[in-house]
């Protein structure tokens, strides 16, 4: 499910710098980018869409006086270098404000905000395939400087590297510096146990148990002594479908 977007913004700079930021994000689809709010008005005569972020401070109509004339409103992210709009932008009920300058991190919060008040109103998904599915079974990796669009269905493993995470899955690996707990508390319960201080595994992604090691997707995981009662008591008490 993804959000269509356009970005309204009288700064060459900002407006580039904010469509950058929108096309690291899988579930955004940036539909235009306006530099003036009367070429935007116009567009959206014409054009839906879920969300717009939008400048204050604009030559012949402000932020502010767009949004009173939109008789439907998406979802706003306000943009602006003037802190003073926050009251008057909550009061036409604006999703977020992002105070320039602002970072990738905190214009992912604002999306990802959005995101999900926008996916509880539309629960339906757009792809068959993620038919019966709802928002907490798909994670939104942080990758670098991308966002991957996770199925925690299709994870195998999850290798500790260093300072970093490696997530397995068929074809790929995502890095992330999420640590082991935090990614724990975003996966669903019960479908993933820890064999190591390194490893993460899916319990239905195991393909052989040997003394010291499971084998997933051909490839040996050692068992840490540690880990291992509680891995043996698990494996022990599943039961067959």
């Amino acid at each position: 499910m993804t959000m269509r977007c356009i970005v309204v913004d009288d700064e060459p700079l900002a407006l580039e710098k904010i469509a950058g930021y929108v096309s690291r994000v899988p579930f955004l689809t940036l539909n235009g980018k306006f530099g003036k709010p009367l070429e935007a008005l116009g567009y959206l005569h014409h054009h839906e869409v879920d969300l717009i972020f939008l400048d204050i401070q604009m030559d012949l109509l402000t932020g502010i006086q767009l949004l009173e004339i939109l008789r439907k409103k998406p979802y706003i992210v306000i943009t602006t270098a003037y802190d003073q709009y926050a009251l008057k932008g909550f009061e036409l009920d604006v999703s977020d404000y992002l105070l320039k300058p602002f970072n990738f991190d905190r214009f992912l919060k604002a999306v990802e905000k959005v995101y999900s008040l926008y996916s509880r109103r539309n629960s339906m998904p757009e792809d068959p395939k993620e038919a019966g599915k709802t928002e907490e079974d798909i994670l939104f990796i942080k990758n670098g400087y991308r966002i991957e669009k996770v199925d925690p269905a299709e994870i195998l493993y999850v290798e500790g590297m260093r300072e970093y995470l490696g997530i397995h899955l068929p074809g790929r690996r995502i890095l992330t510096l999420l640590t082991f707990q935090k990614l724990e508390e975003k996966l669903p319960h019960g479908q993933f146990i820890r064999i190591h201080k390194s490893y993460l595994i899916a319990v239905n992604k195991i393909q052989s148990i040997g003394t010291h090691h499971v084998r997933i997707n051909n490839v040996d995981l050692s068992i840490g002594e540690h880990y291992r009662p509680a891995f043996l008591k698990r494996i022990n008490t599943q039961k067959p479908d």
